[in-house]
């Protein structure tokens, strides 16, 4: 159920094209004005490649590649030139756009965001990474929880990144919200392909949503990403992988969020998303409603530890030559 890659829409159908861009080097204010005209360029393919297109997604990193820069004069504001041109993109080919940025942030690192862009150039999603890819990433850890908005044909829409997308419980706040689509963009290179593949079919079949992924391609001289770009359907089966890693390829397919909707509503069987918070309801009384997970409460009281906690010999960046941090999560902020 792919509408043959989205050529033949159905009424309540949502088309998602997923670039597979070429991982790039920015590393001057040139280079990355260069790189937002090519992702705009891609835009416009996107918008050539597929008429019936609805939402055209980019790779985490396709605007500042993977170098881990956190230079300042490379850094992107919500109200700067490159969120601008990206917004233009989208009203000229009349599509909606998901794009990757690294956020300027006066009080610490910078933050790893993404953004979703309307057919009229509105800003409609705004996130950032709840959970940088530790020792190797220096982002600050995101703050503006997971939001979820009305997206294209009235789906219900959310964005994860890269990380994020290993905790079963992003995917989950995802569902918990309402989405019907999951966007995870990503950077990855080729040993992380097998977690890449089953956890996009986890995240989908364990909360009866579907999932869009998508890293970048290609090489840059020292990094080869992936590609990888994955439309997952509610039930766990794969509706389209580009498993070619041809750099600037655009994997593309329908998705019903309809059926989403109908799933989550009549499955009885493998029902999770709602069978999680009413345990054993055969036998009682809609289900058990506690919380028995004992990670959980602990989190919620500030108290997470795990039993071999004093062990763990990666808990900072030195390893991948950041300075080790001093100030608390919070500290600093207005």
């Amino acid at each position: 159920m792919n509408g043959l890659g989205g050529l033949n829409k159905s009424p309540a159908g949502v088309v998602i094209g997923l670039v597979q861009l070429q991982l790039p080097v920015v590393v001057t204010p040139d280079d990355l004005a260069h790189q937002t005209q090519r992702i705009v360029e891609m835009v416009g393919k996107a918008r050539r490649n597929l008429a019936t297109m609805d939402l055209v997604v980019f790779p985490e990193y396709a605007l500042h590649g993977l170098s881990m820069d956190m230079n300042p004069a490379i850094m992107c504001r919500l109200d700067g030139p490159e969120v601008a041109a990206f917004k233009r993109a989208c009203i000229e080919n009349k599509i909606w756009g998901c794009f990757s940025i690294m956020e300027f942030n006066p009080r610490g690192n910078p933050y790893n965001a993404g953004i979703v862009i309307d057919d009229t150039g509105e800003l409609r999603l705004y996130y950032r990474k709840m959970h940088p890819w530790t020792p190797v990433e220096p982002w600050e850890p995101g703050d503006l929880g997971i939001p979820v908005i009305d997206g294209p044909k009235g789906s219900k829409l959310a964005l994860i990144i890269c990380h994020d997308g290993m905790f079963p419980e992003m995917a989950r706040e995802c569902a918990y919200k309402g989405a019907e689509i999951m966007i995870r963009t990503a950077g990855y290179t080729a040993p992380i392909r097998d977690a890449w593949r089953f956890t996009n079919q986890s995240n989908a079949f364990c909360n009866l949503m579907v999932t869009a992924n998508v890293c970048m391609c290609g090489s840059d001289g020292s990094f080869d990403s992936m590609g990888e770009g994955m439309i997952v359907n509610f039930d766990g089966s794969i509706i389209a992988h580009g498993t070619s890693g041809r750099p600037d390829e655009i994997i593309t397919a329908e998705v019903r969020p309809d059926l989403v909707r109908e799933a989550r509503v009549y499955w009885g069987v493998e029902n999770n998303i709602y069978q999680f918070g009413h345990r054993g309801f055969v036998a009682v009384d809609g289900g058990a409603q506690d919380c028995p997970y004992t990670y959980m409460q602990d989190l919620v009281a500030g108290r997470y530890r795990l039993p071999w906690e004093d062990q763990v010999k990666a808990t900072d960046g030195t390893s991948c030559g950041f300075e080790r941090p001093t100030r608390k999560f919070g500290e600093g902020k207005e």
